[in-house]
């Protein structure tokens, strides 16, 4: 066989997986064009008419707050979770210290442990602290990110020559201006992958939103989605079309930093 006709044969599969892949994508988006009633009769492949009417449900729900609430807490769990997993990550994959290994060992433990097992505790300890009636509950959790941690020490231990880190402490750089300064240009992939998957672990969390937050003006996507309909009658067409509208950040997300991503994850394969 020919190297052209193996080419031709490989293209034509990767177009039909790509093809099975998307389906359900755009059977979503079709189906946001429909009545509600009309989704139970037939499954839809052709856009509808009822689009514009259901816009008008979604945007009388107030989703306009919900998009932004999300987009709030899943920025700032981002920024704090990869800030504080680049620096103790530096710390201990650059850095020897007393009981370093030990203290490395319970962060992983805390990897092991179910995060729903600690749900009634965390409730607790925020209505302690006064934050319940905000958004803060939905960032903090984030910050001290285990898998964060464990995934910049290890990109950091073959991603960083130690000499390259000697030479700038020789010439007088501090600790803090060679993480800055050196650290963040060699773990950049790195930053990226774990960006759009605290990103995308943020912006999906359902279960902590539902049990912690109690007022419709701080609800996120998915409680929104949820919301949208009445006491009655669930509108499942609306809800989807919500559902659309909640995936298009995390689409451009990844149109823009699928190649690091990539990157970091095979890169991330091979270290340490």
């Amino acid at each position: 066989m020919s190297s052209a006709a193996r080419t031709t044969i490989a293209t034509s599969a990767i177009a039909l997986l790509s093809v099975f892949a998307l389906l359900p994508f755009y059977i979503m988006i079709v189906m946001g064009t429909y009545q509600n009633e009309d989704l139970f009769q037939k499954i839809v492949l052709v856009p509808g008419s009822y689009l514009m009417e259901n816009f008008k449900t979604v945007a009388q729900s107030r989703f306009d707050l919900v998009y932004l609430n999300s987009l709030i807490v899943s920025i700032a769990s981002t920024l704090l979770s990869v800030f504080v997993s680049a620096f103790a990550g530096f710390a201990f994959a650059k850095h020897e210290f007393k009981y370093k290994n030990k203290i490395f060992g319970a962060v992983l433990l805390t990897m092991m442990i179910p995060g729903q097992l600690g749900l009634v505790a965390y409730v607790i300890e925020m209505r302690y602290l006064g934050v319940s009636g905000t958004l803060l509950p939905l960032i903090m959790p984030w910050v001290a990110n285990a898998f964060g941690v464990f995934w910049m020490t290890q990109f950091m231990k073959g991603a960083i020559p130690t000499e390259v880190l000697e030479s700038a402490r020789i010439d007088g750089c501090s600790d803090v201006g060679v993480f800055f300064r050196i650290v963040l240009a060699f773990v950049y992939p790195a930053i990226t992958t774990l960006s759009l998957l605290v990103f995308l672990w943020s912006w999906n969390n359902y279960l902590l939103p539902l049990i912690i937050i109690n007022k419709p003006e701080l609800f996120t996507i998915p409680l929104g989605i949820t919301s949208l309909g009445n006491a009655y009658r669930t509108d499942l067409a609306a809800q989807i079309l919500g559902l659309t509208l909640g995936t298009i950040p995390v689409l451009i997300l990844f149109a823009f930093g699928s190649k690091s991503f990539i990157r970091g994850l095979t890169a991330g394969s091979v270290k340490g």
